[in-house]
């Protein structure tokens, strides 16, 4: 059953042991082609594959196409490669943090510089994590080297 405040499903599923590195898992949930496609066009993929532990807050290909109309085509060009790489370097926390951890922390530091706040709101029968005010609609997908948390929109950093 899906929350109506959210869109989350209430049921918590026991998630599998790590299979991959964050890259790896991410291309075989097939819902970041997006941010797989930014983190290429930034030269990030190979600090993505990298020993870490890394944190990484994920967009969905859905949380990318929320950004206004030819937001992510102007990103991709390789003139915007700087702001690209803020952009998805703010979604990235050094360590392996898992949910828990995030919230009883309340904020973390980004690769980017930014701040993250991490906070929990009630929908009637559960509570629901999010950072800076999205939505986490995934947590604690470990992988060999992190962790990843799934958003269900696009963090930008204060300029």
């Amino acid at each position: 059953m899906a929350c109506g405040g959210c869109g989350c499903s209430a049921k918590k599923e026991k998630p599998a042991g790590p299979s991959g590195d964050i890259v790896e898992t991410a291309a075989s949930a097939g819902v970041f082609n997006t941010l797989l496609a930014a983190a290429e066009a930034a030269g990030l993929v190979e600090t993505l594959q990298s020993e870490g532990p890394l944190t990484v807050l994920a967009p969905t290909d859905a949380a990318f196409a929320k950004l206004p109309e030819g937001t992510v085509e102007s990103l991709l060009e390789p003139e915007n490669k700087d702001q690209l790489v803020a952009i998805l370097t703010y979604h990235v926390v050094p360590g392996k943090v898992d949910s828990a951890a995030a919230l009883e922390a309340g904020t973390a530091t980004t690769v980017q510089g930014g701040e993250l706040t991490f906070s929990v709101e009630s929908h009637g029968d559960h509570d629901h994590a999010q950072v800076n005010g999205v939505n986490i609609i995934k947590t604690d997908i470990e992988t060999t080297n992190g962790m990843i948390h799934v958003i269900d929109a696009v963090l930008l950093p204060a300029e």
